[in-house]
């Protein structure tokens, strides 16, 4: 490996160090109905995100508030010892990708069949903490 390469690397695995991350794979709801959900809560705190979706009478709602909680127990892991009460937490980032889709195939009249696809989805969240963001936009000020 090469020392740009290697340097890099240990950039990225020094990011991840901070960044708390949960992903979905192969969703059974629509892409686009998963970003309904997704967009309702993108920069919400995590406290009124989970109120929020908790109330919402959608089905991706269920699936994303689950996601939710495996990202705040992946930060827990990280944060031995700390409250997340305190630490200020928000949805920095949510995506909604496209998964597979089932064909499946539907009787029609007059002999004829028309497809189906049974669309699925891939979901990314990503947690920070809001006194982190605010920690690195001082430091950048002070460089400029």
């Amino acid at each position: 490996m090469g020392v740009r390469k290697r340097l890099r690397a240990e950039a990225i695995k020094e990011a991840m160090k901070t960044t708390y991350v949960a992903k979905l794979n192969n969703c059974p709801t629509s892409p686009r109905k998963m970003r309904l959900i997704a967009d309702i809560i993108r920069g919400e705190n995590v406290e009124k995100a989970l109120q929020i979706l908790k109330f919402s009478k959608k089905e991706a709602s269920g699936r994303m508030e689950k996601l939710l909680l495996s990202a705040i127990a992946n930060w827990q892991v990280k944060n031995e010892g700390e409250r997340v009460e305190d630490a200020k937490l928000f949805i920095k980032e949510v995506f909604v990708d496209s998964g597979r889709a089932l064909k499946r195939v539907r009787p029609a009249p007059q002999g004829r069949a028309h497809r189906i696809k049974k669309r699925s989805n891939h979901v990314t969240l990503f947690l920070d903490s809001k006194d982190r963001v605010e920690a690195e936009n001082v430091t950048k000020n002070d460089k400029n």
